[in-house]
């Protein structure tokens, strides 16, 4: 795979999206990692009762389900995972440092499966296999020479609930609580947001609520490449007669023409449906403003309607009995100037009239969503606005309605429940000090990613250990943070394959080859089972299945009950035995959660006995745990003066609104190949999407080679990528996108959410010019 742009093609022919291009696509994943055979494992065994989770996107299964209930993009992270490819020590002593840089991002990874423990030094300049022994005498004699405050521990949401309970335990029985997760870097302003507004963090949504929805929104969300069996789900409402409604920058193919690989009828004619009634392209950053907008149209036919004397069109008895804060809302709606909503969100008047009266006549509407809202400045503002639409139409605790953030990785929400972040309510550090009375628990709150970056960038963090993911890779300001890492005293990766962040170690780094969800893990000689919590607060078992590729792969609760070990010697905390028999990890979490999550009550025998439990949603049953002990509306105004705006008063108009997303041959940071077969783009990655007025206004060509200038609030880094491929698409004027991580080098660190400090992935300022080789 190259960064030649000129290896780029553009094929816009509108074949459907899923279908049999995505068929073709699984088996060719497989094929590519030289595990033919193993194809039908992947598709039977994939989210099946007795096996494992899908290790891709957290989109919940449906208990005694399909035969096959898996996607295109799940299986190719299970073939990813399971393929037989391996670096052996020749090629760690073949390939320097600087030759491992060299690599792209795909290339590092099709490497294939880490499988011996790394070591690097800056005398050697390369990677070197040694063994676990030797590992945790470096870590004893590395994080000795630190104090808690000079390092992090990184959570992925990659790893199981109870690998993340011992990551969170030796970390603060270690005294340090710098928990940096992933979710710092995706759905945190929908946890802020929903927390205040409805008393959970949580999407108060189950699966089957896509069976019974009237209106489903789906906003800043591409779930064709990011979530292709949520496509199925969307796909079958539509049939039955919901309607789909698309609110996103980019005019998505998964929208206009997508044929499920289960109809039958379409893979024999080979032709889709357009699962989305409207498609409303929203300008990047203009969500409030059109929420604000539905709103306010919504209060006007309410209005009317009084006067008639029909029935009212907001549900005045939830919103008397459940809810605070109408009247506030109310006066500011209606003295919310359209012209200001209208140019704001950059959709036409009577477009947001339509979206209002299709909300008004739906008895039961939905709204799920992504990073589009959440990699903003003002995301919690946008997302608790949303939470205001829906309350006005009790559209929260009832069947058919709810909040369905969709998050990103397979067990990035249940990180969360398990303790693996930096600030956790006193409750549960009570009950963790409780369970743990001999160790000395921290509870002070600690570093985010945000933190942590900055206190990387400053060069005052000692030590970086991680638990799966790719930290600099999927944070903003990348080039700096990389650099800044190989400052580091000691860096600390368990991990599957190799990313970018590990070609960055710190003074001496280790590298440390764990299992996969789709290995056998034998403890002891018995077979472990892990858990995971998918978007809709499901807790599921998860068992691996295929034979490790090596005796000198560790399990991720092993290696991290070895660190404890190593750190956490003293603290009365039995490592050893939990690390050989997770039941014991189960118990000690059930013990925590007392009081706080219930329902892991009996967590072993549930997951034995059924293979997963739902937790309570305290939404969900209309119950508001917020302060006023009900739900809240929040008045927020239209932002006018974010990064772009600013941006704007700087370098005039030429500035673009660039957001980072996906390819289709994508998933978080792991990049498969080189094509975005939905979007038509083949070869390459290198490519700005840009509508047809702005390349004229700026003189380009289609295809024109161009330079990303970010220009967001000024410091004294100048950020530039360069070589991109200019390519016309049917976004709105003004706006931009290009792929995540190639253009994260463009956003400040400094460029975050307001109250939660996620980066903005999705609102970069940037100038777009002709590359320097063509301006010459």
């Amino acid at each position: 795979m190259t960064d030649d742009p000129d290896t780029i093609r553009i094929d816009r022919s509108n074949h459907p999206a899923g279908g049999w291009g995505a068929v073709k696509s699984t088996f060719k994943v497989f094929r590519l990692q030289e595990i033919a055979s193993k194809v039908g494992t992947g598709l039977l065994r994939t989210n099946q009762p007795g096996a494992f989770d899908c290790p891709g996107c957290a989109f919940p299964d449906k208990p005694g389900g399909a035969v096959v209930d898996t996607c295109e993009q799940g299986q190719k992270a299970v073939a990813w995972e399971m393929t037989r490819k391996a670096p052996g020590p020749d090629f760690f002593a073949g390939h320097s440092l600087e030759q491992l840089r060299a690599l792209s991002d795909h290339e590092l990874e099709s490497q294939g499966r880490l499988t011996a423990p790394l070591l690097y030094t800056a005398e050697s300049g390369h990677y070197t296999p040694i063994g676990w022994d030797q590992v945790f005498e470096i870590v004893g004699r590395e994080m000795g020479a630190l104090g808690p405050g000079q390092a992090a521990f990184y959570a992925s949401g990659r790893s199981s609930n109870e690998a993340a309970f011992l990551w969170q335990l030796v970390a603060r029985a270690w005294g340090c609580s710098n928990l940096p997760d992933s979710s710092n870097f995706c759905h945190e302003p929908s946890g802020y947001a929903l927390k205040a507004a409805i008393g959970v963090g949580k999407g108060t949504c189950q699966l089957d609520d896509f069976e019974r929805a009237d209106l489903i929104l789906v906003i800043g969300q591409n779930p064709a490449t990011n979530h292709p069996r949520m496509m199925a789900a969307l796909h079958d409402a539509a049939r039955r007669g919901a309607k789909v409604v698309a609110i996103n920058p980019l005019r998505e193919r998964g929208f206009t023409n997508f044929s499920d690989p289960k109809a039958v009828g379409e893979m024999l004619t080979g032709r889709g449906i357009a699962v989305a009634h409207r498609i409303v392209q929203v300008r990047i950053g203009g969500d409030l403003a059109l929420f604000k907008g539905v709103m306010k149209r919504l209060l006007e036919l309410n209005e009317q309607a009084r006067e008639r004397g029909a029935a009212r069109l907001i549900d005045e008895a939830f919103i008397a009995q459940h809810t605070t804060g109408f009247e506030a809302v109310a006066a500011d709606l209606a003295a919310e100037p359209w012209d200001l909503l209208v140019a704001e969100s950059g959709v036409r008047r009577e477009q947001i009239d339509e979206l209002a009266q299709l909300y008004a006549e739906a008895p039961a509407t939905m709204a799920t969503w992504c990073m589009g809202l959440t990699h903003h400045e003002h995301s919690v503002a946008t997302i608790q606005t949303l939470a205001n639409l829906l309350l006005l139409r009790g559209n929260i605790g009832r069947p058919g309605a709810g909040a369905m953030p969709v998050r990103g990785h397979s067990n990035v929400q249940g990180d969360r429940t398990m303790g693996a972040t930096s600030t956790m309510p006193a409750r549960w550090l009570d009950n963790l000090t409780a369970e743990f009375p001999q160790a000395a628990i921290t509870r002070q709150a600690g570093l985010d990613a945000a933190g942590v970056t900055e206190r990387l960038l400053r060069g005052d963090m000692g030590a970086l250990l991680s638990l799966g993911g790719n930290f600099a890779v999927a944070g903003p300001d990348s080039t700096r943070v990389l650099a800044a890492l190989s400052r580091c005293r000691f860096t600390l990766h368990i991990a599957t394959k190799l990313n970018r962040t590990h070609c960055h170690p710190g003074q001496v780094g280790l590298l440390l080859p764990t299992l996969g969800r789709t290995d056998l893990d034998l403890q002891q000689g018995r077979p472990q089972v892990v858990s995971v919590e998918d978007s809709t607060s499901t807790v599921r078992s998860s068992r691996g299945i295929q034979a490790p590729l090596a005796a000198t792969m560790m399990s991720e609760p092993a290696i991290v009950c070895g660190l404890g070990q190593v750190l956490v010697p003293a603290g009365g905390i039995d490592w050893a035995a939990m690390a050989g028999d997770y039941g014991l990890i189960r118990e000690h979490i059930e013990r925590v959660q007392r009081g706080i999550n219930d329902d892991f009550a009996d967590f072993n025998r549930k997951l034995a006995e059924r293979g997963r439990l739902t937790l309570t949603n305290s939404a969900r049953e209309r119950q508001w745990k917020t302060a006023s002990g009900k739900a809240e509306f929040n008045v927020h105004p239209v932002p006018t003066a974010g990064p772009v705006a600013r941006a704007r008063q700087r370098h005039g108009n030429a500035v673009l609104a660039l957001m980072t997303v996906r390819s289709h041959d994508q998933f978080n940071t792991t990049v498969y190949g080189p094509d975005d077969r939905y979007r038509g783009v083949f070869g390459g990655r290198r490519v700005v999407f840009m509508s047809a007025a702005d390349l004229q206004a700026r003189g380009l060509r289609d295809g024109q080679l161009v330079d990303l200038h970010g220009c967001g609030d000024e410091d004294e880094h100048a950020r530039v990528v360069r070589g991109f491929k200019a390519v016309r698409y049917d976004i709105p004027a003004g706006c931009a996108a290009a792929y995540f991580p190639e253009a994260t080098p463009l956003l400040a660190a400094s460029n975050l959410s307001l109250h939660t400090r996620t980066p903005a992935y999705k609102d970069i300022p940037v100038l777009v010019r002709a590359a320097a080789q063509d301006a010459a």
